[in-house]
């Protein structure tokens, strides 16, 4: 059973969206103006061209003489959006207070407490203190109840995600007091909290899946991911990894500089992993060094229609070379290159000024000249791809290219996988679907593990012990079936037998998350996943 196309459509286009918008390969630089930015004169650029002078002269036309009162500074943001709409569909502007959140996101850390949270019965309930942070430091632990924050009342005050968030970041070195509940403490417990710089990571989780083959999941590139990379790497080295699986999947991009140095961990010296060339930008290759440290050792990249821009530099160097299998659904297919130019009032553009090329000369970049819907619309029918060559994209039998040792690649847009692996709709049921999208699986599955935490860590030494205990995962389904029913979502026996398999994985995972954080989720959300299991299979015969 399927979704209907446009209801998907709808889930998944503010994730396309957000891929083309905030993400991609970039690169950070400052651009000054003489005139301090939009304000005072209104000019926003300066130049002796007519036509850019007829810009400045509407503005000051329409802030003089325009019949009503109109906010300049907001027209002048939403000109630049429009101007950089013509250009292709990641050339962007960000406004000034949206600036630091992007870059947060690639810097890798913001200030803070160092808590992630969620709002549940009208009560900020901490899921987990950040590694590293300074709540961790103090003993603030998963389950703790925030009641008060400098001495005022929080919960009980339908109190917002964003008013949160206002009252605990800070500047680093600055002090917040919170009170706390904990469920094994009688009274509030009282934290002043020196707020710090909090790492944001980019590894989800790393882990032996058996003896010899070790999976990494990367969530983007920003500026830490080669350092994290690199310390996962060597846990699992220690562990005696000899095959790896890089899970690249919803990885959007990042830093140029940072996919090169992870994809140079893979290949020889002086192989190409990437260039880039533009039309005011020569040509740049990009080489391997002698420096990585996984050359030899079999490798498995796991790419899909949400990897993008840094992730498809990586598996296309690695196709390219005949380095590794790639194994999943086409890419995004995001090939061109932005610069972040910074404004002196706190905004940004992020301007295209290159195109990326990899080792047999395709560029990944999908074709953009129908418009920005069309194509984001084309990147999401790739979701329903069922080819099982994945050549459904006309462009691919144009575009051929040979790798390393002669096998054809192919362009035309984003990364074709060399194992294709279709959208798995077997245990799919609108009940299974309605318990996700509700929240109610999520909310049950906090509950479940804030009032069984104890017991669950005394009786499991770690999530693959609970993971392995199928009785228990069948009494925590008839237990979430009762609640569901009470909390919008009526059972139906037949759909919840169709998705039986699902469901327990999904409440397995989520409750390892809140017990032994995203290690325990992917270990066991990975068990019933096709790509894993592609994956294995094709390690299985090196």
């Amino acid at each position: 059973m399927s979704m209907n196309k446009n209801s998907r459509l709808i889930v998944f286009m503010p994730i396309l969206m957000a891929i083309a918008t905030i993400f991609g390969v970039f690169i950070g630089k400052n651009l000054s103006t003489s005139g301090g930015g939009t304000g005072g004169s209104k000019n926003i650029f300066y130049s002796n061209g007519n036509q850019n002078e007829k810009i400045n002269q509407i503005l000051s036309l329409i802030d003089e003489e325009y019949v009503d009162t109109v906010n300049t500074d907001k027209l002048t943001d939403e000109a630049i959006a429009a101007l950089l709409e013509q250009l292709d569909p990641h050339s962007a502007y960000i406004p000034p207070v949206d600036l630091q959140g992007v870059n947060e996101d690639m810097e890798g850390n913001f200030d803070g407490i160092g808590v992630e949270f969620n709002i549940v019965n009208d009560t900020i309930v901490v899921v987990a203190a950040i590694s590293g942070g300074p709540s961790e430091a103090l003993g603030i632990r998963s389950g703790d109840r925030i009641v008060k924050i400098d001495g005022q009342l929080v919960a009980g005050t339908k109190i917002k995600n964003e008013e949160v968030i206002k009252k605990l970041r800070g500047k680093k070195g600055t002090k917040v007091k919170v009170d706390i509940a904990r469920r094994t403490v009688k009274e509030l417990i009282p934290y002043t909290i020196t707020r710090d710089k909090i790492p944001i990571y980019s590894l989800d989780a790393s882990y032996m899946i058996n003896e010899q083959t070790g999976y990494i999941k990367l969530n983007r590139f920003a500026e830490k991911t080669y350092e994290e990379y690199m310390d996962a790497f060597k846990k699992l080295k220690g562990l005696g990894m000899e095959k790896m699986i890089l899970d690249l999947r919803g990885n959007p991009g990042g830093y140029l500089s940072v996919a090169i140095a992870i994809a140079d961990e893979f290949l020889k010296n002086k192989e190409m992993i990437v260039y880039t060339e533009g039309r005011a930008r020569k040509r740049e290759d990009y080489k391997a060094t002698s420096e990585g440290e996984f050359e030899d050792g079999a490798l498995v990249i796991l790419i899909d229609e949400g990897s993008a821009s840094a992730s498809e530099i990586i598996a296309g160097s690695m196709q390219d070379n005949d380095r590794a299998a790639i194994i999943g659904r086409r890419s995004f297919g995001k090939g061109l290159v932005q610069e972040q130019f910074e404004f002196k009032d706190g905004s940004a553009i992020r301007l295209t000024v290159a195109r990326y090329y990899t080792a047999s000369n395709r560029s990944i970049q999908r074709p953009y000249t129908e418009g920005t819907e069309k194509y984001y619309e084309e990147a999401y029918s790739e979701i329903l791809n069922t080819d099982p060559n994945h050549q459904s994209n006309p462009g691919d039998t144009l575009h051929k290219y040979k790798t390393k040792s002669g096998r054809t690649v192919y362009g035309g847009g984003g990364i074709s996988p060399d194992v294709y692996v279709p959208v798995d709709t077997s245990g799919y049921s609108k009940y299974y679907s309605d318990v996700i999208s509700k929240g109610v699986s999520y909310d049950f599955c906090f509950n479940y593990a804030d009032k069984n935490r104890n017991t669950l860590l005394k009786k499991y030494k770690d999530y693959r012990e609970f993971g392995r205990d199928i009785n228990l995962a069948d009494k925590i389904l008839v237990e979430f079936v009762d609640y569901a029913d009470k909390n919008g979502v009526a059972r139906k026996d037949a759909q919840i037998r169709k998705s039986r398999l699902w469901l327990i994985n999904r409440l397995q995972s989520l409750i390892a998350r809140n017990l032994w954080k995203n290690e325990g989720f992917y270990y066991i959300i990975n068990k019933d996943d096709q790509y894993i299991h592609s994956a294995l299979k094709y390690l299985n015969r090196k």
